[in-house]
């Protein structure tokens, strides 16, 4: 699965992918944010996160380089938010927040090979298949 799919409408989904990026740093870094009713809530927020961000990114970049380098930026993007939240002091630094950044990559990555990394192509056929 070296290369993606032809996508007619990649500006969007790209842009769309990077306001999921842009709503983590916002979540993260926001003093209030909104949190899962449910024990360890939060982690299992970090992780969906992470998850989708990975997995959207993989269906746009099929190369095996590209999604490692998604991969390594988003987790290196949720330490370095943990060290922001930090600093900024509303918030507290978080060893299992963490990790489950790098779960949910992980997890994004893997369903994304799982499901060959056609979700937009598909979406997109559906799409066109409607107008006619």
């Amino acid at each position: 699965m070296a290369s993606s799919p032809a996508l007619h409408h990649r500006a969007l989904w790209l842009t769309l992918g990077w306001g999921v990026a842009a709503a983590i740093v916002w979540l993260s870094l926001t003093p209030r944010p909104p949190t899962l009713p449910l024990e360890q809530g939060d982690k299992l927020g970090h992780l969906l996160g992470y998850g989708v961000l990975m997995f959207w990114f993989c269906q746009l970049y099929a190369a095996p380089r590209a999604r490692l380098a998604y991969a390594l930026g988003f987790a290196a993007m949720g330490v370095a938010l943990e060290f922001a939240q930090e600093l900024l002091g509303d918030r507290t630094y978080e060893v299992f927040d963490m990790l489950a950044n790098a779960l949910g990559v992980a997890l994004g990555w893997a369903l994304a090979l799982a499901s060959r990394g056609t979700l937009l192509a598909w979406l997109e056929a559906m799409l066109s298949r409607r107008r006619v």
